[in-house]
């Protein structure tokens, strides 16, 4: 059993892992400054801290408090666009406050850390699907900030000894089978929430951003894995580390890429709506492709997704979203 501080726990695949280590022997503690997440996501048998990762006297009291032996960190900001508009609020959260984070895990003697990354640390891929012996060159200062935190926990691990997993992420989707927890952004800027707005009819139309790629028919692909599957593999990097490995870096997707007009197609068939859809311009910095190679999750991390299949994500996600049509209330 492990103590497990979930930074940013009241967030989406936050509050997905803390639901499953409160199902099983371990003991979640939740921080998060609320900026993005919500209480309602919380259970409320799970001990829960109002406090930003960069309070570096709130974090070290309750590494003690609560005798933690990981730490997992969601607490990132995770909008491309707006980091293109506003990077220096992501250089500043997901960079700086990750390294206080880090130097206050440090001094409470803390040496476990698994850490949420992104396929967008590969920027636009020459091989499809994407190893993790690719190279590594993102587009956006999103994808720059979790490069450098990588960096970073590598030379952490050199320098004092950390042991740390970087879980990248490919698509996050769908949502508890409990129907307690879904996906809730203000703004959304995720494909299936939107998708679903107009289906409850709270858009009037989705965009299609581009239908000329070089992809099956045009629009582009994505691996979509289901967010407790992610949950499942962030459990069984959090294991390893408490065995005694040293950690490393893992992609997290199915290895089957669905293109946006499929997922339209897939929501109008789960919901029964009728989703207008309208052909835009591409957007700059979109790869036409992005789908994971996740042998090594296979091998090292016992991992598989068993949940990814694109209907019961998208079902599961409609759940939620019919139960919460505006969130989490309050």
């Amino acid at each position: 059993m492990a103590n497990v501080l979930v930074c940013g726990g009241a967030g989406y695949i936050g509050s997905h892992m803390v639901e499953m280590l409160a199902d099983s022997q371990h003991e979640p503690v939740v921080l998060d400054n609320l900026v993005a997440g919500s209480t309602r996501a919380v259970p409320g048998n799970v001990p829960f801290v109002r406090a930003d990762i960069s309070d570096a006297d709130i974090v070290g009291e309750t590494l003690e408090k609560f005798d933690i032996d990981v730490v997992m960190h969601f607490a990132a900001y995770l909008a491309v666009g707006e980091s293109v508009e506003r990077p220096l609020k992501y250089y500043l959260n997901n960079v700086a406050s990750t390294l206080i984070l880090l130097d206050t895990m440090r001094v409470h003697g803390v040496r476990n850390f698994v850490f949420s990354s992104s396929a967008a640390v590969y920027g636009t891929p020459e091989v499809v699907p994407i190893p993790e012996i690719a190279p590594l060159a993102p587009i956006n200062p999103y994808g720059r900030t979790k490069f450098m935190v990588e960096q970073a926990l590598r030379d952490c691990r050199r320098g004092w000894g950390l042991k740390s997993t970087a879980l990248r992420y490919f698509n996050a989707a769908g949502a508890s089978e409990s129907g307690k927890i879904g996906e809730d952004h203000d703004p959304e800027t995720h494909l299936i929430p939107l998708v679903l707005q107009v289906a409850l009819g709270q858009r009037e139309k989705i965009m299609i951003f581009g239908d000329d790629y070089d992809t099956r028919d045009g629009s582009c692909v994505r691996d979509y894995v289901h967010v407790t599957d992610l949950a499942v593999a962030h459990k069984r990097a959090l294991e390893r580390l408490l065995e005694g490995h040293e950690g490393g870096a893992y992609n997290l997707g199915t290895g089957s890429g669905i293109t946006v007009k499929e997922i339209v197609e897939t929501c109008r068939k789960v919901t029964g709506h009728d989703i207008p859809a309208e052909i835009a311009p591409r957007r700059e910095g979109d790869p036409p492709a992005l789908v994971a190679d996740s042998a090594l999750a296979a091998e090292e991390l016992d991992w598989k997704p068993e949940r990814s299949d694109v209907h019961h994500i998208i079902n599961t996600a409609w759940n939620w979203h019919k139960e919460h049509p505006h969130g989490y209330p309050g």
